[in-house]
């Protein structure tokens, strides 16, 4: 048998200027994975997989207008639970890939003015959505070099129910750096697409920046961090 867990949270707050204090990360990813063993010489699990994926407070559309205080996303808007049944093939500790034909995705946005107007590809006035499909998660950590460990996920999921040929895509890489003691530095990179969420897309008319329509687009965060750590 074999129990692997995760928690991954972030959040994080940012200042430009004269600006407001506004979001730079937010993330909940809690990942659980059984599997049980197909033989004793075998790196072949059969596996149960759930994953929850939410953030901890609202989110604004600072680009359209700078002075919004209408959340365009919440606490459970959205919010993801994904299911499924499959086969891990575990080669050493380092790298996981995890295959499913037989996965199902449901989709909270559990603010009703969020989901009244559609939010992220719900249905108007409905709260939840569910996609039944195909799941691949892959994962790999290794130290590349003394004090430099390397970090990647990639998750891809395709709806048989609508479109199966537009996958969606979670891909984040990071790399942590231990520069002494203390001092640590991360630099990370994070890309999402989804075709079924419509994220706001914002022209500038007049000298004014207006939400012209939304659709399918791909998201990409960078980050540079450096931090105290102490290890007791």
């Amino acid at each position: 048998m074999a129990w692997d867990n995760t928690l991954d949270l972030g959040f994080g707050l940012i200042q430009n200027g004269d600006a407001d204090i506004r979001k730079n990360e937010d993330k909940i990813d809690l990942n659980s994975k059984v599997g049980y063993k197909t033989s004793a010489t075998s790196k072949w699990y059969y596996t149960f997989l759930l994953n929850f994926k939410s953030q901890f407070a609202p989110g604004y559309n600072y680009e359209a207008d700078p002075e919004a205080k209408t959340p365009i996303s919440q606490f459970l808007a959205p919010a993801y639970l994904l299911y499924s049944i499959g086969m891990d093939y575990k080669p050493n500790d380092a790298f996981s890939l995890y295959l499913s034909p037989a996965t199902g995705k449901t989709l909270f946005v559990m603010d009703d003015d969020l989901a009244d107007a559609g939010a992220f590809g719900v249905d108007p006035g409905e709260n939840t959505l569910t996609q039944i499909g195909a799941f691949l998660k892959a994962t790999y950590k290794k130290d590349i070099m003394e004090n430099v460990n390397f970090q990647t996920k990639l998750e891809l999921f395709s709806n048989y129910l609508e479109n199966p040929q537009n996958i969606a895509v979670n891909h984040e890489i990071l790399i942590a750096m231990k520069i002494n003691k203390y001092l640590t530095a991360n630099l990370g990179t994070q890309m999402i697409y989804d075709d079924i969420v419509p994220v706001p897309i914002v022209k500038e008319v007049s000298g004014d920046k207006v939400i012209a329509g939304a659709g399918p687009r791909l998201q990409f965060k960078q980050i540079l961090g450096v931090g105290f750590s102490y290890k007791f």
